[in-house]
């Protein structure tokens, strides 16, 4: 469940998956990193676009985030910006998550990479994906949200 996070700085953010899926229970979970992803977090050079979770034998993965290596990487250490994660989580909660993938048909969506008292956190939420329709309802809607907020501004 979402917690309360202290000392919390961002690293990337996913505002496209609001966009395309709705997202429901959030979670959090750290990460298994190399030293040189660590190093390029430090400098932001991470992205969650397009990226997703996927169980794989009873652990969960980060599949298709995009950890830029920096200048200072070594040259003994090939670099593969796109591999495939280990997230760390109780094994409670991963089998809970697993079920929710396989039976319900939720999708695991990162949302959030973030430094949490100098570890890595991702925050990850469980999704529905949303139609086309829904899409363009939730434009709409933004829209005449902030029309109503600029009307109301003008008499203040």
């Amino acid at each position: 469940m979402k917690k309360k996070r202290k000392n919390e700085h961002a690293i990337a953010t996913n505002r496209k998956a609001s966009h395309d899926y709705h997202l429901e229970e959030r979670y959090e979970a750290g990460l298994v990193l190399h030293g040189w992803e660590v190093k390029s977090m430090r400098a932001n050079r991470a992205n969650l676009k397009e990226s997703y979770i996927v169980p794989t034998n009873g652990e969960l993965f980060l599949v298709g985030a995009h950890i830029s290596p920096g200048s200072t990487t070594s040259t003994h250490v090939s670099a593969n910006p796109t591999r495939r994660r280990k997230l760390l989580m109780h094994r409670l909660e991963i089998n809970r998550l697993i079920g929710a993938v396989e039976r319900k048909g939720y999708s695991m969506i990162p949302t959030q990479l973030y430094w949490n008292d100098g570890k890595v956190k991702l925050e990850f939420a469980l999704a529905k994906g949303k139609r086309q329709y829904d899409k363009r309802a939730a434009i709409k809607a933004r829209d005449i949200e902030r029309d109503r907020e600029r009307d109301l501004s003008r008499f203040n």
